[in-house]
């Protein structure tokens, strides 16, 4: 092989090339500014990264690119001549992929002598600018940072003030009380199914997100006076929005740890097209956990699961986007016949256990005009739970104990225009209508004695109808304000309801705001209440109203520090038309239900109401260091058929969570070290006293019904940790985390009931220590 000097040249130029790039560690920052309200894009703003002099300008399409930044965590900072400046905090730049944003823009009212901005005074904003208390944006770095959360928003969000989790075996969420039912999942503007794993009917939480952190954007959570366009919900929404691929690049991540194995993918579409596709993977056990002595299973329990997201613009019809998740998810028990090995009555019961859900849909976003724009979706969704339960009478006999099995299917059809009057005055207005198809099966026992009889068996389909209007007025940019009606209706039944939403905003400075919230929220029942069967064969539920509530929220912050916000909300909200029991000796009421469709005759003549304050103190991320510290005095009430007002389940009185987080730079930014830690401290739960002779005669657990939920659990404590490494390379970013729930494996009561086999009442415990593993590759 001859050598040439052209040869040579080429060699030490590329050398010299990866060691110049090696040493300097860097990365791009680029992405597209637009409108907020029109989402449409911002030509000549002008993006800065705070504290260095790299600055751009966005071209005609409003994008920008700031190339070779790097390794580290930036801020930046966006303005216009037509718009309020924008800030984009807690940038992190990695060598293993690009930064791509999307930076939406308020319209400034009128000019202003002077404007201050102070960092980090609209972190946290919501991306919807109607949703103005009890919303926040929530950042896919920190669904990665929180301690415990393993990129699941809904564990990410049990650090915020007011929410909780239910129990430690799932990621269902109490929200200020309310029961954990009342939860919207929407994704790209459209409503969508529980996206968890192990999610039982009648749900909206389940064992882990479905989704990936990969493919999440920056998203809305919102606890209270939800905007008008947020319906059929009585507690909070998770608002999604997902992340476009990286166009102009192929971009791939890798991670494997004890929860198993994920894959992502993101790139261009082809050389010549703008478009982008991003997609991930993941497969999963957890039987590595149950070798290790934790006993989180009894049978093999696995789930795996596929999100994407396809962005695909044109040059005069507009964009198209085609996003959609699905979720596979079991556990299977092995029956137990040995009678030796029974320890606990629980012991004799075994099933199998299936949940699978998914949706995928198409969006259409298309300028009407200068000041309008129109967003279409058309999306198809599907949830099968099934549940096959055995019980072991003897060596010899197995009898079914319980089945259900439930498939829903839904074509939502849904459009929503945007207009901008003018600079004080916009317009947002939508429809949705749900084709929904069902086919509902369930088998039960009233107790452990009584005979497996038939509770649901039905298919057919039904629809349900949303429409909203919302106007936005601002006098001032410093004053808003939003009045709005939704409509909702279930037309199986002809029930329905017509809600008004009203919210005024107050920024009397650059560092307080002052903000009012009101509106009137329902919900319909699980699907498969409406079916139930009595002994006669008749449908109790059929005519079952909407649960309704009234939300009213003051909500007051302020900049009280450098990065550091303080904020106080108080709240009250009063559910009516709540369904309970017909049987005025019985105590149900659904406020306290966690999941599945109930079956006993129902009528709408309960009631509750939650109340409470919200103060929390958050330290944006300065030096590496983020802090959130926040506390939640609340009472939550119900009143059931016999006009008697209790505590509901979920009643603990107060929560404290503290969230926090220190990163060290180790040789500059080519190593990392981050330490995360999260505390949580709650009243119990409130549970109802066993009669222990009742119990003891009948064999099974016999609750004493007229002091329903008067007793409750001893405090809730659970602190959790993240310790993470992240090596900077060359276009390549790894990272080990071990995430450790509940560190001091402290056993939190779950339930008490009675054990036949022992005689008594037992307390069955939450879950102990849970390390979670992880090593992640990015390039």
């Amino acid at each position: 092989m001859v050598i040439n000097s052209k040869m040579i040249t080429l060699l030490m130029a590329g050398m010299l090339y990866c060691i110049t790039t090696i040493a300097q560690l860097t990365q791009n920052i680029r992405g597209t500014v637009t409108d907020q309200l029109l989402q449409t894009s911002i030509a000549g703003a002008t993006v800065v990264i705070t504290g260095t002099d790299k600055k751009v300008i966005a071209d005609s399409l409003g994008n920008f690119r700031i190339p070779n930044v790097a390794a580290g965590t930036y801020t930046l900072l966006i303005t216009h001549i037509n718009y309020t400046d924008a800030v984009a905090s807690n940038i992190v730049v990695n060598t293993g992929k690009q930064v791509v944003l999307t930076i939406a823009m308020e319209t400034k009212v009128r000019a202003e002598k002077a404007v201050v901005v102070t960092a980090g005074s609209k972190k946290n904003r919501p991306l919807n600018d109607m949703s103005v208390v009890s919303a926040r944006a929530f950042t896919v770095e920190e669904t990665q940072k929180y301690a415990a959360a393993v990129n699941d928003p809904l564990r990410m969000v049990t650090g915020f003030a007011g929410v909780a989790s239910a129990d430690d075996g799932g990621n269902d969420i109490v929200i200020r009380g309310n029961a954990p039912t009342g939860l919207l999942w929407r994704m790209e503007g459209v409503d969508i199914p529980n996206p968890n794993h192990f999610s039982e009917a009648g749900g909206s939480g389940g064992g882990i997100s479905i989704l990936s952190s990969q493919t999440l954007a920056n998203s809305d959570f919102i606890t209270g006076a939800f905007a008008a366009e947020y319906g059929n919900a009585l507690s909070g929404v998770f608002d999604l929005k997902l992340r476009k691929g990286n166009n102009e690049k192929n971009e791939y991540a890798l991670q494997a740890g004890f929860l198993g194995l994920n894959a992502a993918a993101e790139g261009p579409l082809s050389a010549s097209h703008k478009g982008s596709y991003l997609v991930n993977y993941r497969y999963s056990t957890l039987s590595l956990l149950n070798k290790m002595g934790l006993d989180l299973s009894q049978g093999a329990t696995n789930f795996q699961d596929l999100s994407y997201n396809i962005y695909l613009p044109t040059k005069n019809k507009g964009i198209f986007t085609v996003f959609g998740f699905g979720g596979l998810s079991s556990d299977n028990q092995n029956i137990e016949t040995d009678s030796s090995k029974w320890e606990m009555q629980d012991d004799r019961y075994a099933g199998k256990f299936i949940a699978n859900t998914g949706a995928t849909g198409i969006t259409h976003t298309i300028p009407v005009d200068d000041q309008t724009t129109l967003k279409s979706a058309l999306a198809f969704s599907y949830t099968a739970n099934s549940y096959n339960e055995k019980y072991v009478e003897s060596s010899k006999s197995i009898v079914d104990n319980y089945k259900d099995n439930y498939i829903t299917k839904k074509i939502l059809v849904s459009s929503t225009l945007n207009h901008k009057v003018n600079a004080s005055n916009a317009l947002r207005a939508g429809a949705y209508v749900n084709f929904i198809f069902f086919k509902y099966y369930k088998q039960s026992k009233e107790n452990p004695n009584a005979p497996l009889l038939e509770n649901i068996n039905t298919s057919g389909n039904t629809q349900t109808v949303q429409a909203f209007v919302q106007w936005q007025y601002k006098p001032y940019n410093n004053l808003t304000f939003n009045v709005g009606m939704h409509y909702l209706a279930l037309l199986y039944n002809n029930t329905g309801s017509a809600e008004p939403r009203a919210s005024v905003k107050w920024d009397p400075d650059n560092k307080s705001s002052l903000a009012f919230g009101y509106g009137l929220h329902s919900q319909l029942q699980p699907l498969g209440v409406y079916f139930a069967k009595d002994l006669n064969g008749q449908s109790p539920n059929q005519y079952i109203d909407l649960t309704k509530a009234h939300h009213f929220v003051l909500s007051y912050s302020r900049l009280v520090g450098y990065k550091l916000r303080a904020k106080a909300e108080i709240y009250y909200q009063h559910l009516f038309d709540v369904p309970v029991t017909v049987d005025v000796n019985k105590t149900f009421s659904t406020l306290n239900i966690q999941n599945e469709f109930i079956t006993d005759p129902l009528t709408n003549n309960g009631k509750g109401r939650n109340y409470g304050i919200e103060l929390t103190l958050e330290k944006y991320l300065d030096n590496n260091l983020y802090y959130t510290v926040n506390g939640s005095f609340y009472q939550s009430k119900y009143t059931a058929a016999d006009g008697i007002e209790r505590n509901t389940r979920y009643n603990g009185n107060y929560l404290f969570n503290t969230v926090a987080g220190k990163e060290f730079p180790l040789s500059g930014q080519r190593k990392v070290l981050g330490i995360n830690c999260k505390i949580i401290y709650a009243g119990g739960y409130r549970t109802t006293p066993i009669d222990l002779p009742a119990s003891q005669q009948e064999g099974y657990t016999i609750y004493k019904e007229k002091e329903a939920f008067s007793l409750q659990n001893q405090a809730y404590f659970r602190p959790d940790c993240r310790i993470s490494l992240k090596w900077n390379r060359q276009c390549l970013t790894s990272t080990l985390s071990l995430d450790i729930q509940n560190v001091i494996n402290r056993k939190n009561i779950y339930n008490q009931k009675y054990d036949l086999l022992k005689g008594t009442t037992i307390t069955n415990y939450q879950n102990g220590m849970i390390p979670i593993l992880n090593y992640k590759v990015e390039w």
